[in-house]
């Protein structure tokens, strides 16, 4: 079962630039996931996620993902995660 129906992703946006968003790819949700575990991850709250991510929606960009988490996509501010975290992920 895919984390998030291709008919929900179509309709959903970036709750800061109003921007489509995309599934992030599976090497960057693995490194995500890794991150969150070792407790080294920060969303743009300043918060530490502590259950991995199902998957992640990024934003055209490619500077912001959203995680999805028990198949929900948390379309928050606070909660997006800053990519720059991945070190050489999108450049």
């Amino acid at each position: 079962m895919a984390a998030v129906s291709s008919e929900l992703l179509a309709m959903l946006r970036c709750p800061e630039t109003r921007t489509a968003l995309e599934l992030l790819d599976d090497r960057a949700l693995v490194e995500l996931n890794r991150m969150i575990a070792a407790g080294r991850l920060t969303n743009r709250g300043g918060g530490k996620p502590e259950k991995r991510f199902d998957a992640a929606l990024v934003r055209a960009d490619r500077a912001v993902a959203y995680p999805v988490v028990d198949g929900i996509p948390v379309l928050l501010v606070d909660e997006g995660i800053p990519l720059a975290q991945l070190g050489s992920w999108g450049k």
